[in-house]
């Protein structure tokens, strides 16, 4: 079977990008999101090897298993991008949106890729699209509160998550996509999300086992916890 990889949040911006990028190097894709887009949906007509997976929202535990149950168990490849911004500040943020934050950018990511460890038999590298807005040694601003909290807490689900599955033959990278020109950002950004999705597919291709649980930005660069 050719690699394959499963792409979830994958309806647009660096997320399609991803799913192009993969694409064009031949893999086989499992695009997953809530609703597909009509840039989605047109690569199919390109590309007999995408594969749509709709209706999953993975701040469901019903949609989790569902999800699991239409990947076949020979994919080797995840990468989480599904996340949320708001955009409060310190004195703005409340409870209700900082948790928002936390359940999609935080806990899906973690009960997701448990259940597809779990699922996946030749599953070997595991991509988690944070952000080094979660960085504490790289925080110099204040704003964006619960955005910066729940992508630091996802930081450290990743690296739990490598320790916990350490072996001679898996990996989990944390990545930066760079400040990118997205409906997320309101078109604000120095990089489109092409030049994002290059640089997360190279980095995902060199890095390996030994790197499992690092933090990278997409230009090729370690990020500081």
């Amino acid at each position: 079977m050719n690699n394959s990889v499963c792409i979830i949040g994958s309806n647009r911006g660096i997320g399609l990008a991803l799913v192009i990028e993969y694409l064009s190097h031949g893999w086989t894709v499992y695009g997953v999101c809530r609703t597909p887009s009509a840039d989605l949906t047109s690569l199919t007509h390109q590309y007999d090897t995408l594969h749509i997976i709709e209706n999953i929202d993975v701040t469901q535990a019903d949609d989790i298993q569902k999800l699991c149950q239409s990947l076949p168990t020979e994919c080797t490849e995840v990468i989480h991008n599904a996340g949320i911004l708001r955009g409060d500040t310190v004195d703005t943020a409340h409870d209700e949106e900082i948790l928002e934050q936390f359940t999609v950018n935080t806990l899906a990511p973690l009960n997701t890729l448990r259940a597809l460890k779990a699922h996946l038999t030749r599953l070997q590298k595991i991509g988690i699209v944070t952000s080094r807005m979660g960085s504490i040694g790289d925080s110099s601003r204040p704003g964006m509160l619960g955005y910066r909290i729940s992508k630091a807490a996802v930081n450290m689900v990743g690296k739990n998550l490598s320790n916990a599955w350490a072996s001679n033959d898996f990996m989990l990278l944390l990545l930066h996509p760079g400040y990118v020109r997205t409906d997320m950002t309101n078109g604000n950004g120095l990089i489109n999300t092409d030049e994002s999705a290059r640089g997360l597919f190279t980095l995902m291709r060199n890095k390996g086992p030994k790197d499992s649980g690092t933090f990278w930005h997409t230009n090729g660069s370690e990020l500081p916890w």
